[in-house]
């Protein structure tokens, strides 16, 4: 009774895996007698709580740096220099992608009732926090000097940038609300919507757009930092992509087995 239940892990064996909170131990029991091992799983955070805290941070960071603090730059030298407009749309666009992140943590993902160890949230912060610190030291920097080709690139990448941030808000969306055949659940089929017309080539295209949206942050702002993270976030949602393509195999696998994981033919 000193442990919340978030915290009791049970197995059957000792190095076995932990038993689903949904599963009934009455129905294990193949005789009168059965033996659980019991672990502390440490200190357990929610779901939601693991995102929002995840996700608010890089939206204040980023501001902080904006707003150029005397403590960040030198003001003599924040004052002196213009601010080139490509500055400016980015801090929209970053704010604008956690924003959405946070919007559809409360009001479009449906997240289950368990829990994640604390340290896998100090971890997530850490790896968010720190990314976003770096770039955006760089990219508000009084020196910071344009992209190479101009508007013309700024132009560009930021149509793209929007555009897979639309993408992305739609296909959680069609994750959040599939679609439904009698009592057997679906994959999510494209709709008259465009954005979700990807659901054609890949399983799970909203790590294609999340994807995007980094990729194309990077050419934006043509920032080491942004490419750098980018570079990380491809090789995280390909391995997210991959993990969750199996599953959709074992459920899904006559409407998924000609799909690509993330994108077509690479991934």
């Amino acid at each position: 009774p000193r442990w919340h239940p978030s915290r009791v892990g049970l197995r059957l064996e000792c190095n076995g895996p932990y038993l689903k909170d949904y599963i009934n131990i009455q129905s294990l029991a193949v005789s009168s007698i059965i033996t659980l091992y019991f672990t502390d799983l440490g200190q357990q955070v929610g779901w939601t709580t693991f995102f929002l805290t995840e996700y608010t941070g890089p939206l204040l960071i980023y501001l902080l740096f904006y707003i150029r603090l005397s403590t960040i730059y030198d003001q003599r030298e924040s004052r002196k220099n213009f601010r080139h407009p490509v500055v400016h749309l980015a801090c929209f666009c970053h704010c604008l992608h956690y924003t959405r992140h946070l919007l559809e943590t409360l009001f479009v993902h449906k997240l289950s009732g368990g829990h994640t160890p604390l340290k896998n949230m100090i971890k997530g912060c850490v790896f968010y926090w720190g990314f976003t610190s770096w770039i955006a030291y760089y990219i508000n920097h009084p020196r910071y000097t344009p992209p190479s080709f101009g508007h013309r690139q700024v132009s560009f990448a930021a149509l793209t940038f929007l555009m897979c941030e639309a993408g992305n808000h739609f296909i959680n969306v069609a994750l959040a609300h599939p679609s439904h055949s009698g009592s057997q659940a679906c994959f999510p089929s494209p709709t008259y919507n465009p954005f979700t017309w990807l659901f054609l080539l890949v399983s799970c295209p909203n790590y294609t757009y999340e994807v995007g949206s980094w990729i194309s942050f990077t050419v934006m702002t043509q920032t080491l930092p942004v490419g750098i993270f980018a570079f990380l976030m491809i090789i995280q949602m390909s391995l997210w992509a991959q993990k969750k393509h199996r599953l959709y195999l074992k459920r899904f696998y006559p409407e998924v087995r000609r799909k690509a994981a993330m994108i077509p033919i690479i991934f």
